[in-house]
């Protein structure tokens, strides 16, 4: 018997969350599976609380426009139960697949499941597909394993693991890729499962500006779980350009020492650009090992307190 929370944040939904909360109801009358829905209503404008209430769900309400995390974030800590599934209401995600995550999280003892957008039916834009390549790779070489897709809103998780993370979650579209990249730094098994994804009722809240916020999110959790897998490229890119250029100092002193017959000894050989960038590898390196320990240092600390709880 699977006992679950289902969090469900939700903005001017009204098309869709009746439809929604009826889908997760259906789930909670078939066998092996309790829950409570948790919709957390973040400022609408519409009718969406009161229809979702009607439909059955325990609504939450924010008194504003608070984002996409803070209402997940206010919907887990409302949670009562351990095992937290989140799902949005606009109608794209298939809630039938909501048991399948919940199987495959005790089959193989996940520590979360998350459906992948890779299904036979997936409706998403073909303008944004470029950009979450871009993320997604950027993503992918940060924490050195694949990801299918690093900010899909339904996946299955365990409140004490969310928990943990809990300083870093943004209030924006961006929890989803935290909690991803931060588990997957800090070595919890995150596993994936193929989901359809459907065109969704009303309109999208995601903008293109989200796109830099979300590259500026990867980077920021690099440098706070895995460091040198940030620093140490810049560091190789200054070295290499400042290298090059003290090459290039060298051969067009000795050519114009050779033709002029005046001694390296008493001209200018390496320029100010050369050293700038040679100095500037070190000093990129330097701080990247400091962080490097004080990462290694903050999950030392954490796994110790793990196990005095």
């Amino acid at each position: 018997m699977f006992k679950v929370s289902v969090v469900v944040p939700a903005f001017n939904e009204s098309q869709s969350v009746e439809h929604t909360i009826q889908s997760i109801l259906e789930l909670f009358a078939k066998p092996g599976i309790e829950g409570e829905i948790v919709l957390v209503d973040d400022g609408s404008t519409d009718d969406t609380a009161a229809l979702a209430q009607l439909a059955g769900a325990r609504v939450v309400s924010h008194s504003g426009n608070l984002g996409y995390g803070a209402a997940l974030k206010t919907g887990i800590a409302k949670a009562r139960f351990d095992t937290v599934v989140i799902a949005d209401a606009d109608g794209t995600y298939p809630i039938d697949m909501i048991p399948v995550l919940l199987s495959r999280m005790e089959e193989i003892g996940a520590d979360m499941v998350v459906g992948a957008r890779t299904g036979i039916d997936v409706a998403v834009p073909a303008i944004r597909k470029p950009f979450k390549w871009i993320v997604r790779r950027l993503a992918q070489y940060i924490v050195e394993r694949p990801i299918p897709d690093l900010n899909s809103g339904l996946r299955v998780f365990k409140k004490e693991m969310a928990f943990r993370y809990y300083r870093l979650y943004p209030n924006g579209f961006s929890f989803t890729s935290t909690i991803t990249v931060a588990s997957m730094c800090d070595g919890f098994n995150v596993e994936y499962v193929p989901i359809n994804y459907y065109h969704r009722a009303g309109k999208s809240k995601i903008v293109p500006v989200d796109f830099f916020a979300f590259v500026m999110l990867v980077l920021r959790l690099s440098v706070l779980f895995k460091p040198l897998r940030v620093f140490v490229p810049v560091a190789v890119f200054c070295f290499s350009v400042g290298f090059l250029k003290l090459i290039y100092d060298v051969v067009m002193a000795v050519s114009i020492a050779g033709s002029t017959g005046t001694s390296l000894l008493v001209m200018p050989v390496v320029s100010s650009t050369a050293i700038a960038f040679l100095l500037a590898s070190l000093q990129i390196l330097l701080v990247g090992m400091v962080a490097e320990a004080l990462a290694k240092k903050g999950f030392a600390a954490d796994h110790i307190a793990e196990r005095k709880n």
